[in-house]
């Protein structure tokens, strides 16, 4: 398999570090189909995003992995900022930098992936996840004014990468997500799990599935795991959205098993996107 190729583009201020995967020698012709993959908050672009690129390549698609704005080879400080509308912007920006591509890829044909809390901001993004962060994230009760945008100073992990550092009674969620990003195959260099507090001020008044309906008449398909902490935001986004929608629920998998495990998920995703972004103009 080619190696994929280093690009750039700019969103609001910053800008965007990315990688472009070209359909593969053989693939079936997908007419300049191309596929836009959004990483997890915390994560970079060369762990499940390059599963997922490598998937849909193979399969005769373009895909765009890139780093959010804050994060990875991206620029921006504080570094690991998590802002919504920031990440929201970056998909925009991103499918902007693909209408680009002349002669590879077709500007009417570009689709969205969003991974984890990336699943919410790309569909914030399409009708222009985070409701999560007043439930399950960490709330500092005075790091967001300890912590000024500007501030270089060590962060605080949100989790630790190594699951013997995870308390027994820790939620399941922060278990499974030590024992993926402390992997071999999870764990990269420059995705260390460190969040600014100033994360959740900007997350906590942010709901990415107010106006889920005006994704229609674009279709919607949301991929969780039947014993995923998340998967009732997967439900809840999908009743919110009209047709045409499709949730897919893989048994006996948690929110990080599908990470990159796509022996369910991939096929499916091959399937949507050829069926939707295959259509007569």
């Amino acid at each position: 398999m080619s190696a994929p190729v280093k690009v750039t583009f700019p969103s609001f201020m910053l800008q965007i570090s990315g990688e472009l995967y070209a359909p593969l020698a053989g693939a079936p012709d997908r007419k300049g189909a191309a596929v836009v993959i959004s990483h997890p908050m915390t994560g970079v672009k060369e762990q499940t995003s390059a599963d997922h690129a490598r998937l849909l390549s193979k399969a005769g698609f373009y895909a765009l992995t890139f780093d959010a704005g804050y994060q990875g080879e991206s620029t921006g400080q504080p570094r690991g900022l998590e802002d919504p509308h920031q990440r929201a912007e970056d998909n925009k920006a991103a499918v902007t930098y693909l209408t680009t591509l002349d002669g590879k890829v077709d500007p009417s044909r570009i689709g969205v992936l969003g991974i984890c809390a990336s699943g919410g901001y790309t569909s914030y993004a399409a009708r222009s996840l985070t409701a999560v962060s007043r439930h399950l994230l960490p709330q500092p009760a005075s790091g967001v004014q300890a912590w000024p945008k500007g501030s270089h100073a060590e962060l605080p992990p949100m989790f630790s990468s190594d699951i013997s550092q995870i308390p027994e009674d820790a939620d399941s969620f922060f278990k499974d997500a030590a024992s993926y990003y402390g992997s071999q195959h999870g764990n990269h260099p420059r995705s260390d799990q460190k969040v600014p507090p100033a994360s959740y001020d900007l997350m906590v008044s942010y709901d990415s599935f107010n106006f889920q309906h005006l994704i229609s008449p674009r279709p919607l398909l949301m991929v969780a795991g039947s014993e995923a902490q998340t998967l009732h935001y997967s439900q809840n986004a999908v009743a919110a959205a009209r047709e045409p929608k499709e949730l897919l629920i893989v048994e006996e998998k948690n929110h990080f098993d599908l990470y990159d495990d796509l022996t369910v998920s991939g096929p499916k995703l091959v399937e949507f996107f050829g069926k939707n972004l295959l259509r007569p103009h």
